[in-house]
C-alpha cells in the first residue's frame, strides 16, 4: 500500500479503518464489516487515495481506488 491508503481490517474482535504509515487505526470498534466498509470507503474518496479491504482472515478481499490511477490504460 502507498502512503497514505486506507485499511480496513478485523483485529482483536472488531473491525478497524488505518492509514497506511500512522501507528493506530483511526477508526475502531465496528460492530460490522459493512459500517468500517463505510467509513474507510468514504475516507479514501474524500483524500483521493486506495481502500484496501480484507477480510477476517487476513487476506485481502477487494481494493478500489479513488485518487490518481498511474495505469493509462484506455476503457
Amino acid at each position: 500500500m502507498a502512503q497514505g491508503d486506507i485499511e480496513t481490517f478485523y483485529e482483536n474482535g472488531e473491525w478497524k479503518n488505518k492509514r497506511e504509515g500512522a501507528g493506530r487505526a483511526f477508526g475502531s470498534g465496528y460492530g460490522t464489516k459493512v459500517e468500517a466498509v463505510t467509513v474507510g470507503r468514504d475516507t479514501a474518496k474524500a483524500d483521493k487515495v486506495e481502500h484496501v479491504i480484507k477480510n477476517q482472515d487476513g487476506q485481502i478481499a477487494g481494493k478500489n481506488s479513488y485518487g490518481n490511477d498511474p495505469r493509462s490504460v484506455p476503457g
